[in-house]
């Protein structure tokens, strides 16, 4: 039998570090084939296309520098040509493309594919909340796992050592995802409450831009602490208000909850953002371009999300913190009113 195609969907920081993963990982194990494709969004450095680069040097120059990427993952711009005949995808781009490159992937996917999701946000549709795994598992019929994880991509491609969460439905699918991913120093616990892992995944990113505002205001640590305490338990009510199914306390335990809400909110891209917010004045827009090289955050956006979600079911005052995030990041609410969510939250009534 041959070995099944990889695709990885995106090339930005975490996907590049994931293709460094993956093509290592998939050398002299039979159930993959040994080339990675990997699709990128085509760009100009110094006049030279991204991909050539990436095929030629084996370097991500623009979003992962200094880390060598193996020789069999090989940098696509065309979606079609990336994703043809692939068997494992992995789905690591800002959310607000999934839709439109999921259309024009369909067609060209192996028959009986499956996917996980590694991107860290949600869409908020006519009918309410959806899921990034169901709107790629509902538009490619394909069953879909996440990860999701306390897992700076940074120090991943350090290989420091961390852990991660998988989520999947479909156990047998959760063990493949782990033999493909897992390193010495990248050790992945499988569950079956996709979903739950999932809603982590998005929804602390929230709850970092309001720790960043902390820092930004000089707050200091026991502020902080109550942060991601008070964002913690808005993440469990929300995950259980829109979940159907079982939502355990036991998985916000895992890599994907309490930890990945920890590292974020001390050192990932959504508090060092949000911070800058509050000491430049500059907007979102702005700070993305300076601090990220153009990438996109997913905090304030999954804040936005979350909102409509909240207004349509007549929840805002039940979740002060994910309100408080969204009204400073787009409706002007002064950043230094940011205590007061604090203050009156539901846990200190």
């Amino acid at each position: 039998m041959p070995g099944m195609k990889v695709c990885i969907i995106g090339s930005g920081n975490w996907g590049s570090v994931i293709a460094k993963i993956v093509g290592h990982n998939v050398k002299g194990n039979n159930r993959f084939e040994p080339v990675v494709k990997m699709w990128v969004y085509e760009e100009l450095i110094d006049g030279r296309n991204l991909t050539d680069i990436i095929n030629s040097e084996h370097e991500n120059v623009k979003y992962l520098p200094g880390h060598k990427l193996p020789g069999n993952v090989v940098a696509v711009p065309d979606i079609t040509e990336a994703v043809k005949g692939a068997k494992v995808l992995i789905f690591v781009i800002p959310h607000q493309f999934i839709q439109r490159l999921c259309e024009q992937m369909k067609p060209h996917v192996a028959p009986g594919a499956i996917g996980i999701s590694l991107i860290k946000g949600i869409d908020s549709g006519p009918s309410g909340l959806r899921l990034i795994s169901d709107l790629i598992r509902e538009s490619l019929e394909a069953d879909v796992s996440v990860l999701m994880g306390a897992n700076i991509a940074n120090e991943v491609a350090d290989q420091k050592f961390c852990e991660t969460t998988i989520g999947a439905q479909n156990p047998a699918n959760g063990q493949l995802f782990k033999e493909l991913l897992q390193t010495p120093n990248f050790r992945i616990t499988v569950v079956e409450e996709s979903h739950t892992v999932e809603l982590c995944g998005a929804l602390k990113n929230i709850v970092a831009v309001g720790a960043g505002f902390c820092d930004g205001l000089g707050f200091g640590d026991n502020t902080k602490a109550a942060v991601i305490r008070l964002g913690l338990m808005e993440m469990v009510a929300f995950t259980r208000l829109f979940c159907s199914g079982t939502v355990s306390s036991v998985t916000f335990l895992e890599s994907c909850g309490v930890a990945d809400l920890i590292t974020t909110c001390y050192g990932g891209r959504n508090r060092k953002v949000a911070e800058a917010f509050v000491r430049t004045s500059k907007s979102i827009e702005e700070l993305e371009v300076e601090m990220l090289n153009g990438q996109k955050l997913q905090g304030p956006q999954t804040s936005a999300d979350v909102y409509k979600i909240l207004v349509k079911k007549d929840m805002v005052s039940k979740f002060p913190l994910f309100s408080a995030v969204y009204k400073i990041c787009f409706e002007g609410k002064e950043v230094k009113e940011f205590v007061t969510c604090l203050q009156n939250h539901p846990e200190h009534m």
